[in-house]
């Protein structure tokens, strides 16, 4: 998401228009749920996604009618087989999508997303939010734990309690969430995994104690890479309840010294790649060095789902979507 930000701003800074689609609530089953966004530009062009098919097809044609325009609007999509305001689909739902327009230079629009995208540099979640007056947005603003910026009006309670919420005239989106996965190892599947996790959202940290194994240019879609000894993760990296922990070094004994400072870090996520055997052996090492089997028992090893993955890349499929899972809610 940090792409579709960056390109919005570009195009805005450069004065073009931008018209903002976004998902204001859905019900039922939909290819993509409320919070979803997708920016038209002059062209045709367009960058994110509220569900692809139909749905997309007729947003993307009517964002760029409003653009043209000038104009936001509000309107109801439904995906109801055979019902004449449908659009043909077969999900059993409905989605209610927003279009708001943004004008080519527009300071204060600017000033916002930049706000959300300087959020993705922090750890704190980040909320968009938008006073609604019928189709018209007439506020907008960033807020997060700390307060909000760039409103001119103070919303209501509650709106940050929940990944999306409308009420009361308001309408909030989470757009950063806090948390990174932290990658220890720098090897072939992690170099596999960064993209993928990137993509659905992640924040990638690689951390490896060879220079080789921890350069940027490796890992493009990393929010960072660190370059440190294994055996003491406090000098550069502070694990917290926010965060996954993925398990990827060269060998046996390194996996056990990141283990052994992170296994109590109350971490969302704890995952170790490697043979049965090896974990076997690591879970002895840290039962003798005073773990408890009920904390051991949250590591999620052998690591990713179980879909008989064995190249890098299909390792780095089950891996992301098992992490997918844990911050879903669906996986413990």
């Amino acid at each position: 998401m940090r792409e579709f930000w960056r390109q919005i701003i570009h195009v805005l800074e450069a004065g073009g228009p931008v018209e903002l689609v976004s998902i204001l609530s859905s019900s039922g089953s939909t290819p993509r749920g409320a919070g979803a966004m997708m920016a038209v530009f002059a062209g045709g062009c367009s960058a994110g996604t509220v569900g692809g098919g139909n749905v997309e097809y007729e947003a993307q044609r009517l964002a760029a009618e409003l653009l043209e325009k000038g104009a936001g609007a509000v309107r109801e999509f439904r995906f109801v087989q055979g019902d004449a305001a449908s659009l043909g689909m077969v999900c059993g739902g409905d989605v209610t999508l927003h279009f708001q327009f943004l004008p080519g230079g527009d300071r204060h629009a600017i000033a916002v997303l930049r706000d959300v995208l300087e959020a993705f540099g922090g750890s704190a979640d980040t909320w968009l939010l938008r006073r609604l007056e019928g189709e018209r947005v007439t506020d907008m603003g960033t807020g997060s734990r700390d307060g909000f910026r760039h409103l001119r009006e103070t919303p209501p309670e509650g709106l940050l309690e929940s990944r999306t919420a409308v009420r009361d005239g308001w309408a909030s989106m989470q757009v950063v969430r806090a948390g990174k996965v932290y990658i220890f190892g720098g090897g072939h599947v992690s170099q596999a995994l960064v993209p993928v996790i990137a993509a659905a959202g992640f924040r990638p940290v690689v951390y490896d104690d060879r220079p080789e194994f921890s350069d940027p240019a490796l890992f493009p879609a990393a929010e960072g890479t660190l370059c440190g000894d294994f055996k003491d993760l406090s000098q550069r990296v502070a694990v917290t309840a926010d965060d996954y922990v993925v398990v990827m070094t060269r060998g046996h004994q390194a996996d056990y010294e990141v283990l052994a400072q992170t296994l109590r870090s109350g971490a969302k996520y704890l995952g170790c790649i490697g043979s049965r055997k090896k974990l076997a052996l690591c879970r002895e090492r840290l039962l003798a060095a005073g773990f408890t089997a009920e904390e051991y028992a949250r590591l999620h090893a052998p690591i990713g789902l179980a879909i008989g993955a064995e190249t890098p890349a299909e390792i780095a499929v089950s891996v992301a979507a098992e992490l997918i899972a844990v911050r879903a809610g669906k996986l413990h």
